[in-house]
């Protein structure tokens, strides 16, 4: 990433935006820990599992924000790179341990056998993690042609995950109890709704978007989904 191509007012918003995606996570993870004594018994581990999740998430986001920080001078007025790098991993080494985490949560509120949790949760999470570590290399790729590959290849586990919500889990869905059963479906079309627009913000940079545009398009695009 070339951050001397940002304009010092696109450099402050993705700035601004990673420390409001710090507080909004760590904020969200003291919520789920301190009042998941107030569900019922079988779903306060899933709740414990979303605060862990919005905890490694509030962890890493603030990584980022000083990683960012520390890879650009804006003391003149403009941004001139220090020679440290902006660490993209950290975004993907938060979602290699949150949307495996994701998917099991939303797989244990469906309080499903004991055999087909670990078999669904073993399957969606490893086609979670396969499609994290397929879309690395291009992300941090300034060849759009090697960018477009692996976004093509991490699109087939996602498209797989994407199916086993919609058609997968139909049945054991439809087997919920009544009381549960629209929130269950509500949190799995948010899921996937969110998910859809991950892909797009990927391909920010091949659709015409260039220099500090595309930077601040795809680092704002990727805070704003994961809140």
């Amino acid at each position: 990433m070339e951050i001397e191509l940002l304009t010092l007012g696109q450099y402050s918003f993705v700035q601004n935006a990673f420390s409001f995606g710090f507080a909004v996570l760590a904020a969200a993870t003291l919520f789920f820990w301190l009042m998941k004594s107030e569900l019922a018994a079988e779903y306060r581990l899933a709740v414990t599992i979303t605060g862990l999740v919005t905890a490694i998430a509030a962890y890493h986001y603030l990584s980022i924000m000083f990683s960012w920080n520390a890879a650009a001078d804006i003391t003149s007025g403009e941004v001139i790179a220090t020679g440290k790098p902006f660490n993209q991993a950290y975004r993907y080494v938060d979602w290699l341990l949150t949307v495996p985490l994701l998917l099991i949560e939303l797989i244990l509120v469906m309080r499903l056998s004991k055999a087909e949790t670990i078999k669904k949760s073993t399957t969606l999470g490893g086609a979670a993690a396969l499609m994290i570590i397929l879309g690395y290399p291009g992300e941090v790729s300034n060849v759009g042609g090697l960018r477009f590959v692996f976004w093509v290849l991490s699109m087939i586990p996602f498209v797989y995950i994407i199916y086993q919500l919609v058609v997968g889990l139909k049945e054991s869905i439809s087997q919920q109890p009544e009381s549960v059963k629209n929130l269950i479906k509500i949190s799995t079309y948010l899921v996937i709704g969110s998910w859809l627009f991950y892909p797009i913000v990927y391909l920010f940079p091949l659709v015409g978007l260039q220099g500090g545009a595309a930077i601040t398009a795809v680092e704002i695009g990727y805070t704003m989904l994961t809140l």
